[in-house]
C-alpha cells in the first residue's frame, strides 16, 4: 500500500454552500437552529420546560448566540433523573436509535436519535472524512470516541453519502 499525498482542500464545486459560508452566514444559522432546538425541547419534554421556567427564560428570549449562556444546559444527570426516555423530544415511536451508556457510574444515560438524527451524522462524518482529505474508495480507519454504536450504523450512511 502506497501513502497518500497529503490532502489538499476540495475545491468549491465539491463543497455544499454551508461549508464555504461566511462567519456571519454560519453565525446566524446556529442562531436559527438553537432558536428551533431551544423551543423544541421547551415544548416537548416537560422536564427542560421546568428548568427554563425557573431559570426566567423562554425560548423567544434567544435573540443572539450570546444569550445562550442564560439558559440551562442538560447534564448527564439531568438524563439520570429522566431515565430511560423522559429527556426524549420526539414521540418514542419515531425514536429509531437507541444509544445508552454501560452506566458503570450509576443509571445508564439513554439518548435516542430519530432518522433524521441518523443522517445529520452520516453527513457531519461525511463531511469531516472529506475535509480531512478523504474520497470515494479510500480505506480509513474510524477512531471517534463514540464507540462502535456510531461506526455500525452510520457506516453505510456515511459510504451513501459520499
Amino acid at each position: 500500500m502506497t501513502a497518500r499525498q497529503p490532502a489538499v482542500p476540495a475545491p468549491a464545486a465539491e463543497l455544499e454552500p454551508i461549508e464555504w459560508a461566511s462567519a456571519d452566514e454560519l453565525r446566524a444559522l446556529q442562531l436559527q437552529r438553537l432558536r428551533w432546538t431551544l423551543a423544541h425541547a421547551y415544548e416537548n419534554v416537560p422536564y427542560t420546560r421546568t428548568k427554563f421556567d425557573l431559570a426566567g427564560v423562554h425560548p423567544r428570549d434567544l435573540r443572539s448566540l450570546e444569550d445562550l449562556a442564560r439558559f440551562p444546559l442538560a447534564s448527564k444527570d439531568d438524563l439520570r433523573q429522566n431515565y430511560p426516555f423522559g429527556m426524549f423530544a420526539i414521540p418514542r415511536q419515531q425514536v429509531v436509535r437507541i444509544h445508552a451508556s454501560s452506566g458503570t457510574t450509576g443509571k445508564p444515560t439513554v439518548v435516542g436519535y430519530s432518522a433524521r438524527d441518523v443522517e445529520t451524522w452520516a453527513t457531519v462524518m461525511a463531511r469531516s472524512i472529506r475535509a480531512a482529505g478523504g474520497r470515494p474508495g479510500d480505506i480509513i480507519h474510524v477512531a471517534y470516541g463514540y464507540g462502535l454504536f456510531w461506526v455500525r450504523i452510520t457506516a453505510p450512511s456515511v459510504s451513501a453519502a459520499q
